[in-house]
């Protein structure tokens, strides 16, 4: 056998085996692209009070928070995802976790980020090149990394036989078991033609001895003629004896090439036999992946319908809670008018008998209040920044009594005998990311049938207070240094 026969069959086996390896690979890594003209979100990572959301372009979102628990959620548009996982556990103290989400689809597709906090913080939202930083005041904790499940693990590659995988085992496993075992193989073939080979260069050397012995008894034969037959008679018994021996090493030699064959065939049927099953456990183990997903993916559809049923409950109850108190409301105003009309009559029909005992005294007039004693709604609560600091503003359906208390950073506008027509008016407004004195707003029912706005700062600022008819507004100045 020569050195090396069969290795350029060896070779193509490999290249083929790579290729059904890898092609499948290089399928999956693309499926989870998203088209060039979205921005892809392929990780999000926690530092200590350090939110880092990273893309492929720069980030448009908008953001909001929501209370109980406190919730800060950012939606990026035009984005999708990339291997990133739905829900990230953190627990570092004032982070308790992040879950993302994806709307729409297309140019419309909309990545969600919701943050949940241990209590409410204060938030710093800057974007940085490709990446939205989120910056907790004072936040602390374990640094936290999602990265997508492409960087998680690198698959070997594939090459040589795969002995039969056992559940459990993976493709790549099998791939380097069944290169160990042909190449073992491989090692045996080449020591039985290096064997083959020592044993035809012995007989042709002792082919060569036989040859130099008969030279010398022919030289022996011219010197002597009488030991001359004697020596051709002894020479030609000992070419025989030769050619059989010769004969029968080429026989084995035979033997052992047509042995080494049958092994290699038998060792080439059962690498197509470890590769058939290979791929039939890899082609069943897709088949199970493809099973969870599709199930993991039915189970995140319940649960966002689920969602999405107990949000429309809620806003049915909240519609007809409110629709209550509006009839309350009502009726509370139309009883406020009767007594209103009762008491005018009575005090009418008391000037009456007044006019009748002083004709000549002039009738009283008495100063007429500013604010009714009916119950007021407010309507809006808003932001506006200005050149020289900012604005907050509350507006009610008429007139309203109210106070303002100053505390640490922090000033609270108590609106007296009114409520709140709609529940979106108690949405958190996030302000910190203008240049103003004003963090947040946040509107909320008070006790005594009153509404409290509280003003959170980020320094102690002057500020004035006014009313003009139905809106109250407070003017706050610029924070130092500005």
């Amino acid at each position: 056998m020569r050195p090396f026969e069969g290795k350029s069959p060896m070779k193509a086996i490999l290249v083929v085996v790579l290729a059904c390896v890898m092609v499948p690979a290089l399928a999956l890594a693309q499926e989870g692209q998203a088209p060039g003209n979205l921005n892809t979100i392929t990780s999000v990572n926690v530092t200590g009070g350090r939110v880092e959301i990273v893309g492929s372009k720069k980030p448009n979102f908008t953001t909001f928070t929501m209370t109980d628990p406190p919730r800060l959620v950012i939606d990026i548009s035009e984005a999708v995802f990339s291997g990133v996982k739905e829900e990230i556990a953190v627990g570092n103290g004032t982070i308790t976790g992040i879950r993302t989400a994806s709307y729409g689809s297309d140019e419309s597709s909309i990545a969600r980020v919701l943050i949940g906090y241990e209590r409410e913080v204060e938030t710093d939202i800057q974007a940085s090149g490709n990446t939205l930083v989120v910056t907790i005041a004072g936040g602390g904790g374990t640094a936290v990394a999602e990265r997508p499940a492409a960087a998680q693990g690198t698959a070997p590659a594939a090459t040589g036989t795969a002995p039969a995988a056992t559940p459990g085992t993976t493709a790549e496993q099998a791939a380097v078991a069944a290169r160990t075992d042909r190449q073992q193989q491989e090692k045996a073939v080449a020591q039985s033609a290096a064997a083959a080979q020592a044993d035809r260069q012995q007989q042709e050397k002792a082919a060569a001895q036989a040859a130099a012995a008969a030279q010398a008894e022919a030289e022996a034969q011219r010197q002597a003629q009488a030991r001359a037959e004697a020596d051709r008679k002894a020479q030609e018994e000992a070419a025989k004896v030769a050619a059989q021996q010769a004969q029968q090493s080429e026989q084995r030699r035979l033997q052992e090439e047509r042995a080494a064959k049958e092994a290699a065939a038998a060792a080439e049927k059962k690498r197509q036999q470890d590769e058939a099953r290979a791929a039939a456990e890899a082609k069943k183990q897709q088949a199970a992946d493809e099973k969870a997903r599709r199930e993991s993916e039915a189970q995140a559809a319940a649960a966002e319908k689920k969602r999405q049923q107990d949000e429309a409950r809620a806003a049915a109850e909240e519609k007809k809670r409110l629709a209550a108190e509006e009839r309350e409301a009502k009726l509370e105003e139309a009883r406020a008018a009767a007594e209103e009309r009762r008491r005018q009559q009575a005090e009418a029909r008391q000037a009456r008998v007044a006019q009748a005992e002083r004709p000549r005294q002039a009738p009283s007039q008495g100063d007429s209040a500013d604010v009714s004693s009916r119950s007021k709604v407010m309507t809006l609560v808003g932001f506006r920044p200005a050149p020289s600091g900012s604005r907050v503003f509350v507006r009610t359906n008429e007139p309203v009594s109210y106070n303002v208390t100053e505390g640490n950073k922090e000033v609270v506008l108590e609106l007296e005998n009114t409520r709140i027509s709609e529940s979106n008016n108690t949405r958190s407004l996030n302000t910190s990311f203008f240049d103003t004195a004003v963090v947040s707003v946040d509107a909320d029912p008070g006790p005594s049938r009153t509404v409290r706005v509280a003003i959170k700062l980020k320094e102690q600022v002057q500020f004035e207070t006014r009313q003009n008819g139905n809106e109250v507004s407070i003017e706050f100045q610029s924070p130092s240094g500005r």
